[in-house]
C-alpha cells in the first residue's frame, strides 16, 4: 500500500505509467479481443467482394482460409515487431520507439475503416499484420521504458502496470465489441479501426514526458538530462542517490557493446537469466490460460441465428476459447447473456491484474509466481474432473464455470505480469533489448502454435484436455521455487552480483565496478 502511495505522489511517473500504456500493451488486448464480434461480417464482406469482382461466390473453405490469414496474420506481425523491437530501443530510445509505433496503428485504422468502401478485404489482412508488429513493439518497448524509469522499490508495481494495461484493452475489445455498441454488421470497419483513439492519446501525452533516465545516462551519455528526467520523475525527492548508482551501473557497463540476441545463448555469464527468461515464457503461453478464456461470440459468431461454418484449426481465433463458452452454455446461461459472462473473464484478469501491482513490492516475484502456478494446477484439476463428470451429476457445469473464472484470477495474480518484468530485471542494460527480442519471439510463436495446435488437443483428450497444462503449471512452480532469485528491493547491480554468485559459485562472488565512463554507442 505504501508502495501505491509514493506511486500516487509521483505524479509525472503515474502520468508516464498511462501514457506508454494506453498506446502500449492496452493496443496489445484491445486489438487482441476486438476482431472475434466481426467474425461472420468479415467472412460475408471477402464472400461479397469476390463476388463483385468475378460474379461467382468464394468457395467456403476458401472464406475460411482468408479469415485463417487475417487471424493469423495478427501474430506474424507480432513476431516482426518483437524483433524490431530491440533495435528501435536502442537507436531511437524507449519513448520515441514507442512514439513511432503508432505510425503501424495509424496505417492500420485507415486501411480498415476504408476497406468496405474499397472493396478490399486484403487491407483487412495488411491492417492485421501492422497492428501485430505495433503490438510486438510495445509488448517489449513498454515494461523497458517503464522498469528502467521507476525506483527500485517501485519498480515491479510500476513494470507490473503492462499487464494492467493489457487486460483493461481485452476487457475494452469485449465491451465495444458488444452488437449493442460496433459489434453490428454495419459498424465492424469502425470496431476495427477504433484502435486509432489510444494511438492519438499516446502520440499527445507521451512527448511531454520524460525518456528513460538509464539510457540518457548509459546508452547516450547525457549525465544532464538524466538528472533532469530523474528530478521529473521523483518529483520532491532527492535524487542523488539514485545518480549515483546509475553511475555505477554505467561504469560497470563500460567498453561493452549491446548483445545480440543470439549471443545470449552462449554466454555462461547469462546462463541463468536465460534459462529463466525462456523456461517462465514458455510456461506462460503454455499453462492453458489462452484456451480457457471463452470466444466473445455467441454461437460462435455474432450474427443472430445464422450459425458458422465450421472452423479449421488454423482459421480459429488466437486463443482458442470455444471450450469455455460450452461451459457457460452447459450452466445455462442463455445463449444472448453469453457474450455478458465473457465481459466478466476479462474483468477477473483485469482485477487481479490490479491486485498483483499493489502486493508484488509487499510478497515479491517469486511468491506471486508459484502462487499462481499452484493455484492454477488446483482449479485446472477440479475443472478436468468437472469436465468429466458434466454429463452425469447436474450441478458440475456450475463448478466447472466456477474453475474458469478461479483459473483466470490465479493466472493474473502471477505468471500474467510477473513474467513479463524478467527480462527488465534478471538482465543488465547491454543485454536487455536483446532479452526482450528473444521473450518476445517466443511469446508471439508460442501463441500462434497454441492457437493451431490447441483444436487437436482438444480432439484427442477430449474431457482431459487439461492435463498436459496442468503439467506446465507445475513445471513452472517448481522452476520459480529452486531457480529463479528474488529482485524485490534490489538495484540492478545487486541482481547482477547475485546472478554471477548462480551462474559462476566456484569462482569470484562479481566484477569489480571501475570508474564511469560515457559510453559513446551500444551498436546491437
Amino acid at each position: 500500500m505504501r508502495a501505491l502511495q509514493r506511486l500516487i505522489q509521483g505524479k509525472v511517473l503515474l502520468l508516464t505509467i498511462c501514457a506508454a500504456g494506453i498506446g502500449g500493451t492496452f493496443q496489445f488486448g484491445y486489438n487482441l479481443s476486438i476482431i472475434n464480434a466481426p467474425t461472420l461480417h468479415i467472412q460475408d464482406f471477402t464472400n461479397e467482394t469476390w463476388w463483385a469482382r468475378t460474379g461467382r461466390p468464394l468457395p467456403d473453405h476458401l472464406v475460411l482460409l482468408v479469415w485463417s490469414l487475417i487471424v493469423s496474420l495478427y501474430p506474424l506481425g507480432g513476431l516482426f515487431g518483437a524483433l524490431l523491437a530491440g533495435p528501435l530501443a536502442i537507436k531511437l530510445g524507449r519513448k520515441k520507439s514507442l512514439l513511432v509505433n503508432n505510425v503501424f496503428v495509424v496505417a492500420a485504422a485507415i486501411l480498415f475503416g476504408f476497406s468496405r468502401r474499397a472493396g478490399s478485404f486484403e487491407m483487412i489482412m495488411l491492417g492485421r499484420l501492422l497492428v501485430g508488429v505495433s503490438a510486438g513493439v510495445s509488448m517489449n518497448v513498454q515494461p523497458m521504458y517503464l522498469g528502467e524509469s521507476a525506483p527500485k522499490e517501485l519498480r515491479g508495481a510500476v513494470a507490473m502496470t503492462s499487464a494492467i494495461f493489457a487486460a483493461l484493452g481485452v476487457v475494452m475489445g469485449q465491451v465495444v465489441g458488444l452488437r449493442e455498441l460496433l459489434g453490428g454488421p454495419q459498424a465492424w470497419p469502425l470496431l476495427l479501426a477504433s484502435c486509432l483513439v489510444p494511438g492519438l492519446l499516446q502520440l499527445a501525452s507521451l512527448p511531454l514526458l520524460p525518456e528513460s533516465p538509464r539510457y540518457l545516462l548509459i546508452d547516450c551519455g547525457d549525465t544532464e538530462a538524466c538528472l533532469a528526467a530523474l528530478q521529473r520523475l521523483r518529483g520532491p525527492a532527492d535524487v542523488a542517490g539514485e545518480l549515483a548508482e546509475l553511475e555505477q551501473e554505467r561504469a560497470a557497463c563500460r567498453d561493452r557493446r549491446a548483445r545480440r540476441p543470439w549471443e545470449l545463448f552462449r554466454e555462461r555469464a547469462l546462463r541463468r537469466q536465460v534459462a529463466s527468461l525462456v523456461v517462465l515464457g514458455s510456461a506462460m503461453e503454455l499453462c492453458g490460460n489462452d484456451t480457457v478464456r471463452p470466444d466473445p461470440r455467441p454461437g460462435g459468431g455474432p450474427g443472430g441465428g445464422r450459425e458458422p461454418a465450421p472452423q479449421p484449426p488454423s482459421a480459429r481465433p488466437l486463443q482458442v476459447y470455444a471450450y469455455a463458452s460450452g461451459v457457460f452454455r452447459e450452466a445455462g446461461i442463455p445463449e444472448e447473456k453469453v457474450q455478458y459472462a465473457i465481459i466478466g473473464t476479462g474483468s477477473c484478469e483485469l482485477l487481479t491484474a490490479f491486485v498483483s501491482c499493489v502486493v508484488i513490492e509487499r510478497l515479491g516475484r517469486r511468491v506471486l509466481l508459484m502462487g499462481g502456478y499452484c493455484l492454477m494446477t488446483c482449479w485446472g484439476s477440479v475443472f478436468t474432473v468437472a469436465l468429466y463428470l458434466q454429463s452425469s451429476i447436474p450441478w458440475m457445469p456450475y463448478l466447472a464455470m466456477s474453475c474458469i473464472f478461479a483459473f483466470i484470477l490465479s493466472f493474473g495474480i502471477g505468471p500474467a505480469g510477473v513474467t513479463g518484468i524478467l527480462a527488465t530485471e534478471l538482465f543488465d542494460q547491454t543485454a536487455r533489448p536483446a532479452a526482450y527480442m528473444v521473450s518476445g519471439a517466443l511469446m508471439w510463436t508460442m501463441l500462434f502454435l497454441v492457437g493451431l495446435g490447441f483444436p487437436f488437443i482438444m480432439e484427442g483428450l477430449s474431457h482431459f484436455i487439461y492435463v498436459p497444462f496442468l503439467g506446465v503449471c507445475v513445471c513452472g512452480a517448481i522452476y520459480t521455487g529452486f531457480f529463479l532469485p528474488e529482485t524485490k528491493g534490489k538495484t540492478f547491480l545487486e541482481i547482477s552480483e547475485e546472478l554471477h554468485r548462480l551462474n559462476f559459485p566456484r569462482k569470484s562472488p562479481g566484477p569489480t565496478w571501475r570508474d564511469p565512463e560515457v559510453i559513446l554507442s551500444t551498436e546491437l
